[in-house]
């Protein structure tokens, strides 16, 4: 018996879900909790696993498709129904018609007594097997058809919100070959910039919108299918005109046989024996098939030797040089993950150190080429600009700074930065020391951590950082969530994670949403000062500048004034003067200045 597979609830007030890849096809056998297709909602995107071990038998949704929570998606069985349902005799009945076409010719041969007219039936007969020798032409002509038929691409819905993308750079151009899952362009929006993978494995046919063009979700960007049945198909039709002249040609040997002897019925048998002969004509013809179908599947199996893999772990694996065949997976279902790649290259941070310096010069040669011209504006520095301005001018906004002493954390980090880097596989920076502090004071002043709805204010009952990260087309604001539950080294771990992906492209939208608090790292270019803008609707944002050891007059053991050399910072606070007042932002500004001062983040370290 056939086991459905339904959409499962997915969350409280999930009411249904897309269905975004099916990373199995019909005829694949899985195994139990074995991930069959992932599902994208307004809350999460996940795996749906089976439920239980069999074949494939039936999808029912297709990619793309958006169904009702508790859909039948598709159903599992043994590979004996599989075959029972395909094993049609559709098939075997449609040759049969051919068979019976051919002894046609037979009431044709009564004629043949009077001595003229022989000759004319027996030319005729060789005429009529033509078109038997066009009958099997026909199926060798639609074998190629299906490796043939193109499949769309198309653009998704990359968020809830979101309406239509930018195409920004096409990574492939007509004619390449592509592998499932290859990135084939880059789409901007203004959620998130991201890389569209192919649907499935062939040559990029033909593309349909050109760079810097704004289409609607939903919209045909491309086809990919395959190239070589375009030019196997003409040679179809010269296949059976090469076969009707073998089979002309045993015909003249039965036709003198026919003639003089009266049995004229019989010998439309050797005819009907020849129809067949077509056949194995026929089937030379598909052979180019089976040697194209390998042209198309050998990028596939050449880039799916892992199983399915992410963009962004491919892009971490070829910058790294890690070749993703001899790494193991310890995702569900064997999936290869970051943290797979990262652990299969420890010699890779030596590297890395030497990258970013090598990378400056070019980056600077790229803005010096600038000098002069003109350019258009991308989407994200598009979007940049709009959402500034109106958070400028649609709020009373204004900053208040207080100086830190960064002693106490300048001292825990120093003895600690090599254990935790080789303990949790992430550099120890300053920022993490910031994000925890913020959002334990958060917690303590609820009022800072809010957003403008209307003519309401929303105090949200969870701290998200909105991170502001420098990437090479423009802002990005990637979500730290739940800050306020997690510890330092989560927060190093999720930061570094979060920051990578966004400057290669490879963040969800729900990555850069909800944010409740902003914070801006502008110390990391030697800021000494900053007055950033609050990104609307939320009501604060902290900028975090640079520390540096400066001479400051502190107390001495006795209560005496003394001199002292410590490493110190500003932190400015820009706040929407609208919902929290001067008071309110001192107020959490000294709460966030005791807790980094007073240093106690060791426990939160987990080493």
């Amino acid at each position: 018996m056939s086991t459905d597979v339904t959409l499962p609830a997915l969350g409280e007030s999930v009411t249904e879900g897309t269905v975004t890849r099916w990373l199995k096809s019909v005829g694949d056998t899985v195994a139990v909790d074995e991930p069959l297709l992932e599902v994208s909602t307004d809350k999460v995107d996940t795996e749906i696993p089976s439920p239980v071990a069999g074949t494939l038998l039936e999808i029912l949704v297709n990619e793309d498709d958006t169904v009702a929570v508790g859909t039948v998606l598709a159903r599992l069985g043994d590979a004996a129904e599989q075959g029972s349902a395909p094993a049609t005799p559709e098939p075997a009945a449609a040759p049969a018609p051919e068979a019976q076409a051919a002894p046609e010719p037979a009431p044709v041969a009564p004629p043949a007594p009077v001595a003229a007219e022989p000759a004319a039936p027996v030319a005729e007969a060789p005429a009529e097997p033509a078109p038997v020798a066009e009958a099997p032409s026909a199926p060798a002509a639609g074998a190629p058809a299906p490796s043939g038929d193109s499949t769309d691409i198309t653009l998704p819905a990359l968020g809830e919100s979101v309406t239509e993308g930018t195409v920004t750079r096409w990574l492939k151009a007509v004619g390449d070959q592509v592998a499932i899952d290859q990135p084939i362009l880059e789409v901007s929006t203004d959620k998130v910039d991201t890389e569209i993978p192919s649907p499935a494995a062939g040559t990029l046919l033909e593309i349909l919108v050109g760079e810097d063009e704004t289409v609607e979700v939903g919209t045909v960007l491309a086809r990919v299918g395959s190239g070589s049945p375009a030019q196997a198909a003409p040679a179809a039709p010269a296949a059976p005109v090469a076969a009707a002249a073998p089979v002309a040609a045993p015909e003249p040997a039965p036709v003198p046989a026919a003639a003089p002897t009266p049995v004229a019925a019989p010998e439309p048998a050797p005819v009907a024996q020849a129809a067949p002969e077509p056949a194995p004509v026929a089937q030379a013809a598909p052979a180019p098939a089976p040697q194209s179908t390998p042209v198309v599947e050998s990028p596939a199996t050449a880039g799916g030797t892992s199983g399915y893999v992410t963009p962004i772990v491919r892009k971490l694996a070829a910058e790294r040089g890690v070749d993703l065949s001899h790494v193991e997976g310890t995702g569900v279902g064997g999936r290869i993950r970051k943290e797979d790649v990262l652990s299969a290259t420890p010699p890779a941070p030596a590297p890395q150190a030497t990258a970013p310096q090598a990378a400056a010069p070019a980056e600077g040669a790229d803005k010096a080429s600038l000098r002069g011209t003109t350019v258009k504006m991308t989407r994200i520095r598009k979007i940049t600009a709009e959402r500034m301005l109106e958070s400028l001018h649609g709020m009373a906004q204004l900053t208040t700074v207080v100086e830190v002493d960064c002693s106490a954390i300048w001292a825990l980090r120093a003895k600690s930065k090599s254990a935790f880097e080789a303990k949790h596989g992430a550099k120890l920076t300053f920022l993490p020391f910031f994000t925890k502090a913020v959002a334990d004071a958060l917690l303590a002043h609820p009022n800072l951590n809010a957003s403008v709805d209307g003519d309401s204010i929303v105090y949200h009952g969870e701290v998200n950082l909105s991170l502001a990260v420098d990437t090479e087309k423009g802002l990005m604001l990637p979500t730290l969530r739940n800050a306020e539950d997690k510890s330092i080294a989560q927060h190093a771990q999720q930061i570094a994670d979060l920051a990578g992906r966004a400057r290669t492209g490879g963040l969800k939208a729900d990555e850069i949403s909800g944010g409740t608090f902003s914070i801006t790292n502008t110390g990391s270019g030697g800021t000494l000062l900053d007055t950033p803008i609050v990104p609307s609707p939320q009501v604060c944002i902290l900028a975090t500048t640079i520390i540096e050891k400066r001479v400051v007059v502190s107390k001495g053991v006795n209560g005496e004034d003394v001199l002292s050399i410590k490493p110190m910072c500003y932190l400015p606070l820009s706040y929407d003067h609208r919902i929290v007042d001067g008071a309110d932002a001192a107020r959490f500004l000294q709460t966030l200045k005791g807790i980094i001062e007073a240093g106690d983040f060791e426990p939160s370290l987990d080493l």
